[in-house]
């Protein structure tokens, strides 16, 4: 079966959610074709554009920045503040109305989401066909606009969404992407962020081509771990599965949000343990172990991605799970802030067959699996605070 997967992406969301809403309820003028932006409560967001129409952009209005500082470029700039409520309902209109199609539906965020066509292609057609129906139809049913992108993986079909827009459908197949994806910037590739772009410019890398024919061995001492991930972005691989709602019901999850922006990877990666220490000692306390690790961070203008790990010996160690976990955040990280931090155990199993390798150490693995059950024991007869492993002292974060 062929691997075809859509990436669907309302057009300026929290805009247009607010055009239609005030349209429904009499309001003559559509706000997305004048000079408007939607912006952020003083308090909790400290005024900042959360998103912008076209015309308002062309004025050199940035998402992120200060209102202030926007109405300075634009005096006439009218604001509008947020409904949340408002937009969640949007979603969720618009995640019913794909459901209709296939339940192979990954929400993405509050505004986009992926979705497997390969697996109904034989149900409605060619897919730039059907692309065109969905497109239609959320315009005529919902009263937005969306980007659908599609391709042979999910960065693939995410990258040809933002090709350009509003109201656009662009295809990035395999064959396509020495043509359509490496002679852009190198700061248009997904996952990298203002000061990875910096650095690899200073390298003389300036297109995704340059990056994707780079020898990983030079700039590891730049990048690290997220070296070959970086290139295998650039040459348009990814493994990613979508993952649909009914696909995480079957697994543990937890999320904390921020109530501020997190840029220090200290600090998030101290969040991120204690979240793996809840998640394991919950995995334990059913008495099952998980082949599929999965690492999600939202942004601070709500936008999600994540990255997860299939592995072959499925386990629910607390110091296995958050050392993956920690690989997978330093691999798929952008440098930019965040404000949620998930992590989520999948693909379940009440038994392991250990497969052991030529450097695993069988006691060990005992005696962590034996210390494990021993700190659940005093938590749960003490306490959380009673006793914590190293790798997580000094968090104040608790099991929600």
């Amino acid at each position: 079966m062929e691997r075809i997967i859509f990436h669907i992406d309302v057009n300026n969301a929290f805009l247009s959610w607010t055009a239609v809403e005030m349209m429904k309820h009499g309001h003559k003028e559509d706000i997305r074709l004048t000079d408007a932006v939607i912006g952020g409560e003083a308090k909790t967001r400290q005024g900042i554009v959360l998103a912008k129409s076209i015309s308002a952009k062309s004025k050199g209005i940035v998402t992120g920045e200060r209102l202030y500082e926007a109405l300075k470029k634009c005096p006439n700039l009218k604001t509008y503040p947020p409904n949340f409520h408002i937009y969640n309902q949007m979603s969720k209109a618009l995640f019913n109305l794909l459901y209709q199609y296939t339940p192979d539906l990954e929400i993405f965020s509050i505004d986009e989401c992926y979705l497997d066509y390969g697996k109904v292609k034989k149900m409605y057609g060619d897919e730039l066909v059907f692309a065109h129906k969905i497109s239609q139809e959320i315009k005529d049913t919902l009263g937005f606009s969306v980007n659908i992108g599609i391709g042979n993986n999910k960065l693939c079909a995410k990258m040809a969404s933002d090709f350009s827009k509003p109201d656009k459908i662009h295809t990035l197949y395999d064959h396509q992407i020495e043509e359509k994806l490496w002679p852009l910037p190198i700061s248009e590739l997904l996952w990298i962020g203002k000061k990875s772009s910096a650095k690899l410019l200073s390298l003389n890398i300036k297109t995704i081509g340059d990056l994707a024919k780079a020898d990983s061995h030079l700039l590891y001492p730049y990048f690290k771990n997220q070296t070959l991930k970086m290139i295998e972005n650039a040459k348009g691989i990814d493994r990613s599965l979508v993952v649909s709602e009914g696909s995480e019901q079957k697994g543990i999850s937890n999320s904390t949000t921020s109530d501020r922006d997190l840029a220090n990877p200290k600090d998030i990666c101290q969040v991120l343990r204690c979240l793996c220490d809840n998640v394991a000692i919950s995995l334990r306390s059913q008495n099952k172990y998980a082949h599929v690790i999965s690492v999600t961070l939202k942004d601070q203008f709500f936008h999600s991605y994540s990255h997860q790990r299939r592995i072959v010996n499925a386990t629910n160690s607390t110091l296995e799970i958050t050392k993956i976990a920690s690989q997978l955040f330093a691999e798929m990280w952008n440098e930019e802030p965040i404000r949620l931090v998930g992590i989520s155990l999948n693909s379940l199993c009440s038994t392991v067959n250990h497969q052991v390798s030529l450097f695993e150490s069988m006691e060990s693995k005992d005696q962590n699996s034996a210390l494990d059950k021993t700190v659940d024991h005093l938590k749960d007869k003490y306490g959380s605070k009673v006793i914590k492993n190293a790798i997580l002292y000094g968090s104040n974060i608790s099991k929600k």
